[in-house]
């Protein structure tokens, strides 16, 4: 599998540290509200990476943090007038909630940043015993100047960065570069003992001292999205590698921006939409095809008919192996007419998935390869097959829709087909009998429930509006 890796700007042959094994991070929300579309695109991308690399074999150690205290979280917590801790809770049930929705695995682990004050702290006494990092009124910061490989993530050279714009500048600081590993506590907030007195964590430090705890010194694939690269990453490349004199990754992923109607998401602009907003009108489904159905590194623009447009996308994967299904119904015992060529076609759309995903994760051409399978199926059972191979069109569709993580509400919805199975077979009997009143009433009945019927030489198929 070749991955393009931020930090050599090119596409490299992916060689995990342990054969067979891969240990993976990704930097999860800052749990003080609920995710917007923008938090919910590295979700989709990275679960959809993980899921490859299993399927290709690999045993996946991977860990995706909860950010749990943060000024966000500070602020969030004194406007309610409840804890920091309250705040995170609340909001981490609903990231699993939306998270669920979305189809999207559990995690190996999902550390907490306040579960690991000691791994920070520990961090931060070394830095500063090694020289990289110094103390100033409870404050401790590392010295970005003495790294000297510092900005080879971002690929900018310190004299072009901005300090004012892009740097936090303290008259704490030796130099506007450094940032904060440890802040003091200020009256009210929440703190923990240290060397330097009471005080919390800074942001990048949390992630290096989970990894390190979870994962290991070095580990293979560190990922996220596009606006984490600099000033988070680079600081953690940063603290990590001078204070363990190891690589901290050896493979770097982000993911592209999504816009809003050809615009930057912004409150400001009132275009901000969180995840849970666009799924009670569209549904968790449609939201997840979108980020997959273009390259993670492009950015993507979201609209009413984009989103539109993914939810009919999907209803034509979902028709096609419900009429799979359907046509096991009616399968024969022998072999028919165009079965092995029919076989041979399928299994080069495997193939042309596999080539696609080995290419940087591409996801949209594995999902183009989807529907080249859909409409090979659609062509194909037209008329009865035999078991053998509508079983095999069955696994083969359901073997690549999981991989990207799609299709997943088949699986609630088995309850619903036993029932509305029975009653298009209470409908039919109705109908043998001349009974049209209860078959009418029965068709009205399933159409109130946006059931669509379709009688087929087949037999009665059925679908969702």
């Amino acid at each position: 599998m070749k991955i393009f890796n931020t930090l050599t700007r090119q596409k490299e042959e992916f060689v995990p540290l342990e054969p067979g094994k891969v240990k993976m991070y990704a930097c999860g929300p800052t749990v003080y509200n609920f995710i917007h579309i923008g938090n919910a695109r590295p979700i989709c991308v990275f679960d959809t990476l993980r899921r490859y690399l299993e399927y290709r074999g690999y045993a996946v150690n991977f860990v995706q943090n909860f950010t749990d205290i943060d000024d966000k979280l500070i602020k969030k917590a004194n406007e309610e007038g409840i804890t920091v801790k309250e705040v995170a809770e609340r909001y981490i049930k609903e990231y699993l909630t939306d998270a669920e929705g979305l189809g999207i695995r559990p995690a190996t682990y999902h550390p907490k940043a306040t579960e690991n004050i000691d791994q920070i702290i520990k961090i931060v006494e070394t830095l500063v015993e090694k020289g990289y990092a110094y103390a100033n009124n409870g404050d401790v910061y590392f010295r970005s100047k003495k790294f000297k490989e510092y900005g080879k993530l971002s690929h900018m050279p310190l004299e072009e960065l901005d300090a004012g714009n892009r740097i936090d500048v303290s008259e704490q600081k030796e130099d506007a570069m450094d940032f904060v590993l440890w802040k003091s506590a200020k009256p009210g907030e929440p703190f923990w003992q240290s060397p330097w007195g009471k005080g919390r964590p800074g942001w990048h430090i949390e992630c290096t001292a989970m990894i390190q705890k979870y994962l290991g010194e070095t580990i293979d694939i560190h990922c996220g999205g596009q606006d984490l690269i600099f000033p988070h990453h680079e600081n953690e490349i940063a603290q990590a590698e001078c204070c363990t004199g190891k690589e901290y990754a050896r493979y770097w992923m982000h993911n592209g921006y999504i816009n809003v109607d050809n615009h930057k998401m912004s409150k400001s602009l009132n275009n901000f939409f969180t995840t849970r907003e666009v799924a009670e009108k569209y549904g968790y489904e449609p939201i997840k095809f979108m980020m997959l159905q273009a390259h993670y590194r492009s950015p993507i623009n979201y609209s009413v008919d984009v989103i539109e447009q993914c939810r009919s996308a999907l209803e034509r994967l979902y028709n096609c192996r419900n009429n799979i299904d359907f046509m096991l119904g009616s399968a024969v015992d022998t072999m028919t007419e165009g079965e092995e060529a029919f076989r041979k076609t399928a299994l080069s759309r495997k193939d042309q998935f596999i080539a696609a995903m080995e290419d940087d994760l591409n996801t949209a051409d594995a999902i183009s390869a989807l529907f080249e399978l859909a409409r090979d199926c659609n062509s194909f059972f037209t008329q009865p097959r035999s078991k053998g191979v509508t079983q095999f069109a069955a696994a083969l569709f359901d073997e690549l829709s999981d991989v990207l993580g799609l299709l997943y509400n088949r699986q609630e919805d088995s309850s619903l087909d036993a029932e509305i199975e029975a009653l298009i077979e209470k409908r039919q009997q109705a109908r043998k009998n001349k009974d049209f009143a209860t078959a009418d009433a029965i068709r009205d009945q399933l159409k109130e429930r946006n059931i669509v019927l379709e009688d087929t030489p087949n037999g009665v198929k059925w679908h969702q509006a």
